[in-house]
């Protein structure tokens, strides 16, 4: 089921009618080559969204500048726990080969939700777990994901591009392609309560965008 497109077109506007301030700060960062965006649209948009047999629930998004702090319910194998997190992104790596970021996760917490024996739970609850360096637990996950290309202390090194379906996804690498040589996302981090991203323009990257531009309008 899609998102309704109609009630977020009238949510976005009473929003700008009700908040001309923070639609001023919107207008403010644009001049600077930034990108603000409102946390209440994510809000809308988590809210909105139709919830997966597997997904994540009642999440929630608050600022915490420059981190972004997350927390939802989720089920680990087999436990249902409360997760809850500070996000900060220290480096952006974008461009066709590599989409690679690194995140610090800080005041990390699980919580286990009702009555649980699993050995999940019993791990959780003993603290034998040091949260304080989440990345040296990813470190040794039993199981650990392409993305996830390094890890230590408060830590991780995302690299998307190493998902196979990204990566031989021939149109998303014409599209970084086309955009990165010429704009660039920056850095990636919270003001108040909006999530702001800022651009990096590189104009003598026009050429290279330009010539990948007429590849991808020709494949």
């Amino acid at each position: 089921m899609a998102l309704p497109l109609r009630a977020a077109l009238r949510s976005a506007g009473r929003f700008m009618v009700k908040n001309p301030a923070t639609m001023f700060n919107i207008a403010r960062h644009a001049l600077g080559l930034k990108i603000a965006v409102p946390l209440d649209a994510m809000r809308w948009f988590i809210s909105n969204t139709p919830p997966g047999k597997k997904a994540p629930q009642d999440v929630t998004v608050m600022a915490r500048p420059p981190a972004i702090s997350v927390g939802a319910t989720v089920d680990l194998m087999g436990t249902t726990v409360r997760a809850s997190a500070s996000i900060r992104i220290d480096e952006l790596h974008l461009g066709s080969d590599q989409l690679k970021v690194k995140v610090r996760l800080n005041s990390v917490d699980l919580k286990v939700l009702g009555e649980s024996f699993t050995p999940v739970a019993a791990l959780i609850k003993s603290g034998a777990l040091d949260l304080s360096k989440p990345g040296n637990l990813a470190k040794f996950m039993p199981k650990r994901p392409d993305v996830l290309v390094e890890a230590n202390d408060d830590y991780v090194v995302l690299d998307l591009m190493k998902n196979p379906k990204i990566r031989q996804n021939d149109k998303v690498r014409r599209v970084l392609d086309t955009l990165t040589p010429v704009v660039n996302v920056a850095s990636i981090s919270t003001e108040g309560d909006m999530l702001v991203i800022g651009l990096r323009a590189t104009p003598l990257g026009f050429p290279r965008a330009l010539n990948a531009a007429r590849q991808l309008a020709a494949g």
